[in-house]
Formats: structure tokens, C-alpha cells, sequence
């Protein structure tokens, strides 16, 4: 067999021929830096529809972009074909650094974590204060989403005419939350909707809630030019709604620049993805507190300094309390 020596000739180095006739790989990526910027508009079955320049845009995830996947709301790149017309298909070819990420499990057990919405500026959670019954536990998961992902989170309670919204209002008072009382005939005659706009102004907000609270009712009356789907009814013998949104999708509003975001219902929010010290962040009054913590103090267990920085009188009891509540959350189930 030839060795080849220290100072050998190029015609000395065989060279596979290459049969196919065209160039040999390489690892060398195109950096696409005419790509064209986009925002992702819903995802069905591999297939993205997307906004560029105001044109909506079907488009496919480039293969050297290779696990990493495309949710509602991410900025993406572009390549190919973006005239938008029928039966074209662009690449993405990047996805831009996220500014927030709303993420969930199936359940506590499972670890296989699922983004929801990306670069959303707030999470709406939307719940009904009869038919279905209210359901703090999911409520207090969703917050802790909201919080460990980087949104600020806005309660809106729906069916205000059938039960009042005082234990509620009461329960989530010391959070300092925003949030909106509608009723069915506000709904109908657009009080409601205008309520919510309010809340919803330049911004981009995901709207989450369980089957049957009136999400999907409520995003028809703030995006009436593009009306969802039918709306369900609710289930006599569960009390849980039938799904009515089956993906997410982002709609418009009409006038200030925000934009809407409906996610399908859900009937549980699992946690396993959540770093518990992440939760802490939402409580800037508390944070100071945590100093002199003990190692890797979980702020829910006997030696945590947060007893004695608001017994001193730095931050009330009633907002520790609902820290801990929330904390709390994943160790316990929706119903619980």
C-alpha cells in the first residue's frame, strides 16, 4: 500500500469521482443575511403561516435548523418564495432570540416540556365565575407560568351575571394583579370587549383558560373581523367545556397595534419544566428578604428569612402567603 510522504504531489492524491456530477458537501452554512423578517401566525402539521410586510406567508422550518421548532409569536427568518400566493412555500432559516416564553407539561410527571407561545408581553387568564366553577388551583399554575416565562399576567373573569366575583377578587387581591369583570350581555353588546381592549393596548397577550369559561367568545368580540370558531357549550353532568380551538393562533386588533393570541382550552397545566426559585422574581417586595437565605432555600420550609424580613415589617404577610401558595402549586393537582 502507498504512504504518502512529507512533500507529495497534488496528482498523487486519489480522489473518489463523484458519480452524481454535482458539488461534495459541506458544513458550511449559508448565513442568509438577506433573509426576509417575519412573525410566526399559527403552526399546522409541520406547515407555518406567517406575517412578512403584511402579507401572510406559508413556510416550512429549514432542515439545518434541525430539532429546534417554531411556535405562535416567534420572529423568524425567511428565504424563498414570500410573494404569498397559492401553492408557495418559503424556509425558515432562523428564529430569533425569544423574548419570553410561555411553556407547559401535560402533567406533573411528564418531562416533556411543550412551548406554547413565544414573545408574548402578557398572559391573559381567562376563567368563568359559574359554569364551569372556577378553578383556583389551574389559575395559580397558569400564574406560575406566567411569572417563571417572563409575562405579566391579567385575570379576566367571565359570566360575572350567573356569581360574583368577590371570593375571587379576594383570593388574588394581595397579587397585585390587573383584571377585568365581564358579564354574557357585556359580550354581546361590546361593553366587555372594550373593557379588555384597555388591558390589551400595544401589546401582544396569550389568552389561556380551561374548556368552556368563554375564551374563544371573548377573543371573537376583540377581533370581530376574524371570527375563531363556533363557540361550545358547556357539559351538565362534567362542568367542563368542549374544545372549540384545536392551535394557536395570533389575530390582530384593529386600531392600537396589539395583538391577540388564542391558545386551544386546557384541563391541566403541568409544571414540571418550572425552576421554583425563578418564582420568586415576581415578587420584588420579597426578593430583598432572601439574603441571607439558607442555601438552596426553597422560601417554604421552617429556616427561610423571609419569616423574619416580614415580621420586621419590609413586605406584608398576605404576599408571602400567596408566594408560598404558589409554590405550592406543583405539588398539588387542579382540583385539589
Amino acid at each position: 500500500m502507498r504512504r504518502y510522504g512529507k512533500h507529495t504531489d497534488e496528482d498523487d492524491i486519489r480522489t473518489r469521482p463523484n458519480r452524481k456530477g454535482n458539488r461534495p458537501r459541506t458544513h458550511i452554512r449559508p448565513k442568509h443575511d438577506d433573509a426576509a423578517e417575519g412573525m410566526v401566525l399559527t403552526v399546522d402539521r409541520g406547515r407555518l403561516t406567517c406575517l412578512v410586510d403584511g402579507r401572510t406567508v406559508m413556510a416550512m422550518k429549514a432542515r439545518e435548523l434541525g430539532r429546534k421548532a417554531a411556535v405562535v409569536g416567534d420572529r423568524v427568518a425567511l428565504v424563498g418564495d414570500m410573494s404569498g400566493t397559492k401553492d408557495t412555500l418559503a424556509r425558515i432559516v432562523r428564529i430569533e432570540e425569544r423574548s419570553s416564553v410561555l411553556r407547559r407539561t401535560a402533567d406533573d410527571d411528564d418531562p416533556f416540556e411543550r412551548v406554547v407561545v413565544a414573545n408574548a408581553d402578557q398572559l391573559a387568564i381567562v376563567t368563568a365565575l359559574a359554569d364551569p366553577e372556577p378553578r383556583p388551583r389551574l389559575i395559580d399554575r397558569c400564574l406560575v407560568a406566567a411569572y417563571d416565562g417572563g409575562l405579566e399576567p391579567l385575570l379576566v373573569m367571565t359570566k360575572s351575571d350567573l356569581a360574583p366575583p368577590d371570593k375571587l377578587l379576594e383570593l388574588y387581591g394581595d397579587l397585585d394583579i390587573p383584571y377585568v369583570v365581564t358579564s354574557r350581555e357585556e359580550l354581546e353588546n361590546g361593553d366587555a370587549a372594550e373593557r379588555v381592549r384597555e388591558q390589551l393596548d400595544g401589546k401582544v397577550t396569550a389568552f389561556v383558560g380551561h374548556s368552556g369559561v368563554g375564551k374563544t367568545t371573548l377573543v371573537n368580540a376583540l377581533v370581530p373581523q376574524d371570527r375563531r370558531r363556533i363557540t361550545g357549550h358547556v357539559n351538565a353532568v362534567t362542568g367542563r367545556g368542549r374544545h372549540t380551538t384545536t392551535s394557536a393562533l395570533a389575530l390582530p386588533l384593529s386600531d392600537d397595534g396589539g395583538w391577540v393570541i388564542d391558545t386551544p382550552g386546557v384541563r391541566s397545566f403541568g409544571l414540571a419544566h418550572i425552576d421554583p426559585f425563578r418564582v420568586i422574581n415576581a415578587f420584588p417586595d420579597l426578593e430583598p428578604g432572601t439574603v441571607n437565605c439558607p442555601r438552596g432555600c426553597s422560601h417554604d420550609e421552617p429556616d427561610c428569612a423571609l419569616d423574619e424580613w416580614v415580621a420586621e415589617g419590609h413586605a406584608d404577610p398576605a404576599r408571602l402567603y400567596s408566594l408560598r401558595r404558589l409554590l405550592r402549586t406543583r405539588d398539588r393537582k387542579e382540583g385539589d
